[in-house]
């Protein structure tokens, strides 16, 4: 039921009009009356009515005055204008404010009733179109989310010039303007096996939850997916505001995330901050740094470049008394080697030799530690089913003798060894990526005609967790699952309006939506036309 107030000074009129129209029967509730403007704008304000039916001449403050404030306080509000002036230049007022109809008194009942269904039906078929606008937006926040990940990667890589990122900023409502910058990182995982990708717990889910709604509501911190596991936070603001805004940001995740540590693996850096979107990423580069120390340090949470470098033991001595044996744990290369980036290797490598200054003086030392990296690094490329020749062959390490190397030969020898190794884990996984995205891709096939089809049931039904299976859906595809999806339904729907007459509501249904309205909503924002146009002959 739509509300409506009338405004009218002289009392035979106003009570005529709220007694003698059957308000109801044309979907209207009658939700107050004002002898003038100035009376009837706080109840408006209030009342906040879906129709304003109000005279022009009324004294303290006419019609079009009151309808001026009311169009701009309420921009969906329609107004109508009842006068004895058949004037043009009212009408010129009226139309300039954005009145809906012009009415002249004496007013019939015939020609207001017409009036109020029509209003109602533009209110109706408005409120429709932002329904269906909110709804496609929803639908749509995948692929949003992916091409603001997108964006921010192009940012910090340095791939856009200050006026490519304020065009492409533009583009998703996002404010870059500041006097200062700043990064911080978040990564969140959980510490049992997941290299099957098994179904993601309810606390991880949760915590990530948690932080981007934390980071939304503050318009000084855009937050966005960098990958799978990890979220990149963009601080910014005035420049005597940034250590607070660091010092929140900090806070926040440490309280979100803290308290689970048997459970879940988490660590954040965050940078210093820059004055200028050119610099970020010289931020970035920094950041990146502290992060592959979670390696190094899994038990530290906090990365800084206080915390992400190494204390000698011993200093200035060859002895191996003071090596640190947890420095030295295979499991720190394992654990890189499942969960580390191939752009990462290079400052894991420096940070780790950088944690074994001292000892790296000995022969005896550097001899035992590269014996040990080599023989991880085969193991793992073993269990992943290649072989010791497929880790070595055609590499510097295969032709180089690894015993008796100075620091910085085993520098490249590392980088080169991990490279490679993390390149075949890389292939074993795109591999099983491919397998994956063939069974979902039946899967889909099979079931896109359902209006229910999800994300979350398709990735249930291929046995991974949701969040994995949109990362890597749209690294095979090149399409967000809400995308393809949306593709499928309307090319079979093209299909169907090219080569049989059936209803734009049958075929509706049979491409999977339950509202033919919404179908016609979706196809035109996609296809640049109506079902019906391209039935006629458009063609995109």
């Amino acid at each position: 039921m739509l509300k409506v107030f009338l405004v009218e000074d002289e009392t035979s009129v106003r009570e005529n009009l709220r007694d003698n129209i059957m308000w109801q029967q044309y979907g209207y509730q009658f939700v107050g009356e004002a002898s003038d403007g100035e009376m009837a704008l706080p109840l408006i304000r209030k009342g906040k009515p879906d129709l304003l039916i109000t005279d022009i001449n009324m004294p303290f403050m006419d019609g079009l005055a009151l309808a001026g404030i009311v169009r701009q306080e309420f921009p969906q509000m329609k107004v109508v204008i009842i006068s004895v002036h058949n004037d043009f230049e009212y009408a010129q007022r009226a139309i300039k404010v954005g009145i809906e109809r012009y009415l002249l008194k004496p007013i019939s009942r015939s020609a207001l009733q017409k009036v109020l269904q029509e209003i109602r039906e533009k209110i109706e078929e408005e409120r429709e179109q932002n329904n269906y606008r909110e709804k496609y937006k929803e639908d749509m926040l995948e692929y949003e989310q992916f091409s603001r990940r997108v964006f921010f990667e192009k940012v910090f890589e340095g791939h856009l010039s200050v006026q490519e990122i304020y065009e492409e900023a533009q583009k998703f409502s996002l404010e870059m303007d500041a006097a200062s910058y700043n990064l911080a990182m978040v990564s969140l995982r959980e510490k049992r096996n997941t290299e099957e990708h098994s179904k993601e717990s309810r606390l991880i889910a949760g915590k990530r939850e948690e932080l981007m709604r934390y980071f939304q509501r503050y318009p000084e911190y855009l937050m966005f997916r960098w990958n799978i596991n990890t979220y990149g936070i963009l601080l910014k603001g005035e420049e005597e505001q940034m250590e607070e805004l660091k010092g929140k940001c900090r806070e926040a995740i440490i309280r979100i995330c803290a308290g689970h540590d048997s459970e879940i693996e988490w660590c954040c850096a965050i940078g210093e901050p820059v004055k200028r979107l050119s610099m970020l990423p010289q931020v970035y580069s920094k950041v990146n740094h502290m992060m592959s120390y979670r390696f190094l340090k899994p038990g530290q949470h906090i990365l800084t470049m206080e915390t992400t470098s190494f204390s000698s033991r011993g200093e200035g001595k060859e002895s191996l008394e003071n090596v640190d044996i947890a420095r030295i744990d295979p499991d720190i290369i394992k654990n890189f080697l499942a969960h580390g980036q191939e752009e990462e290797v290079d400052d894991f490598v420096d940070g780790y030799l950088e944690s074994q200054k001292e000892a790296l003086k000995s022969k005896m030392f550097r001899d035992y530690l590269m014996l040990s990296i080599r023989f991880t690094a085969i193991g793992f490329v073993e269990r992943l089913g290649y072989t010791q020749n497929d880790l070595l062959e055609n590499t510097y390490t295969d032709k180089v003798q690894i015993l008796s190397l100075n620091v910085e030969d085993m520098r490249f020898y590392m980088q080169e060894l991990l490279h490679r190794a993390i390149e075949l884990g890389n292939q074993v996984m795109e591999s099983q990526s491919k397998k994956l995205i063939k069974r979902a891709i039946i899967y889909i096939e099979e079931n896109y005609t359902k209006d229910s089809i999800s994300l979350n049931e398709v990735a249930s039904a291929v046995e991974v967790s949701a969040n994995y299976f949109s990362t890597v859906f749209r690294q095979e595809t090149g399409l967000t699952f809400t995308e393809y999806v949306t593709k499928k339904r309307m090319d079979k729907a093209k299909q169907l309006l090219r080569q049989t007459e059936r209803s734009s509501g049958d075929i509706a249904a049979e491409v999977g939506f339950k509202d033919p309205h919404y179908f016609s909503f979706v196809f035109k924002k996609t296809q640049g036309c109506t079902p019906r146009e391209y039935r006629g002959g458009v063609r995109i």
